[in-house]
């Protein structure tokens, strides 16, 4: 059965928001229908819409970050662009905030502030490392947090530490936000009242170094960097061709066992007591990772994966970004839509989860200030007293 609207219809969200984490959280529940009015700044709006120009001349981060959402253009310092927050704040459902520390509650927009005035209200803050501990005032931005959650010292190689080539804190911050605001809309439903949510990304990232905390703690020594390769599973990660890379990977015995025997063309490898388990293999990496190299070099890279692939051992490419943008998987299951932007239309990804009965809302990503107008409208402002706010740079 189909559902007429979208899961989040009706749900209002003000972001006060820039950069990626907020805006990554905000963008997931405008996918699933809610209406996103995003605070920017007069003018030059959401500093992401400068980091680069790549797309059409706008931000790869902005366009990916920003569609489905409407921009209002506020001084939220001006007394009254105030007056005007405060009345979006009135008619909504969710607040989310990731300025600098300490910022909002300058404003008057803290959790406890804003809770008091509205019950039923979710507030989110999205900071680096929340309002309390020696941190609170520090600046936090995804690399930094990278460094002190401790991921760049498992990433890299032996010589040299590396950070993760996409955002992943900011994504998993946001990603953190956007599930805690549908529970706590769901606990709305049944309570009526909201809550405040306080997430930070240093957090998130010592959440999601879980096993290397616990395998360091307990054991005694850190997981080593090492490149493309798993730290402490061995056979799992790159190895060479005859004409290129492979990635595959080896879970348990018996898949060694099947590996050894498919693929190698030698069974008695799994039995051999050098190699007869993960913890032997890893102890001698260099020579499990030799030998398996010097099997593969009689091959392509297009035979070893057909031969991963008829052992049924797990197996992928080392992709770029371009050959991703083309892959036929993508292709096969229809993920790609298009979405206007400023600049014209953009090709842009479905959303990862695919719900039976609705599509995820794929709507233009906004200009600076495109929805001012309206919005302000909207609360009462006639056409004199919008021109007026913004002589006074307040929008």
């Amino acid at each position: 059965m189909l559902m007429s609207k979208l899961p989040l219809s009706g749900i209002t969200v003000i972001a006060l928001e820039q950069a990626v984490a907020a805006p990554f959280c905000s963008r997931q529940l405008a996918d699933l229908g809610a209406r996103v009015i995003k605070i920017e700044r007069p003018k030059v709006g959401d500093f992401a819409r400068d980091y680069d120009q790549s797309v059409k001349g706008q931000s790869a981060y902005f366009v990916w970050l920003n569609r489905s959402k409407e921009s209002l253009t506020l001084d939220v310092k001006h007394p009254e662009a105030k007056h005007i927050l405060a009345k979006l704040i009135a008619g909504a459902d969710v607040f989310i905030q990731n300025l600098a520390p300490g910022a909002a509650q300058r404003l008057g927009l803290g959790a406890s502030e804003l809770r008091a005035k509205h019950p039923r209200l979710i507030v989110c803050d999205v900071s680096g490392y929340g309002t309390t501990g020696p941190y609170s005032k520090k600046k936090a931005y995804d690399l930094l947090v990278q460094g002190e959650a401790g991921v760049l010292s498992l990433t890299g190689t032996p010589e040299s530490p590396a950070k993760v080539g996409i955002s992943i804190t900011d994504i998993g911050t946001g990603l953190h936000a956007y599930s805690a605001i549908l529970a706590a809309l769901y606990a709305r439903e049944r309570t009526g009242e909201g809550t405040h949510i306080d997430l930070t990304m240093f957090e998130t990232m010592a959440e999601w170094m879980g096993h290397p905390l616990y395998y360091t703690h307990f054991s005694g020594k850190a997981p080593r960097r090492s490149g493309p390769d798993h730290a402490t599973i061995v056979p799992y990660g790159r190895f060479r061709s005859k004409d290129g890379d492979v990635l595959f990977g080896i879970q348990n015995e018996r898949e060694w066992a099947n590996f050894c025997d498919k693929v190698l063309g030698r069974p008695e490898l799994a039995k051999d007591p050098r190699y007869d388990n993960n913890s032997k293999r890893t102890a001698a990496r260099v020579e499990v990772v030799t030998l398996i190299e010097n099997t593969f070099a009689l091959w392509t890279s297009e035979e070893v994966v057909a031969k991963l692939d008829a052992a049924d051992i797990a197996n992928s490419r080392l992709n770029t970004p371009d050959q991703v943008w083309d892959h036929p998987q993508l292709q096969a299951r229809k993920r790609w839509r298009e979405v206007d932007t400023p600049a014209g239309p953009i090709p842009a990804l479905l959303p990862a989860a695919t719900f039976e009965g609705f599509e995820a809302r794929m709507d233009p990503v906004p200009a600076v200030g495109q929805q001012t107008d309206s919005i302000l409208a909207e609360l009462g402002y006639d056409p004199t007293q919008i021109a007026e706010l913004k002589v006074a740079g307040a929008v």
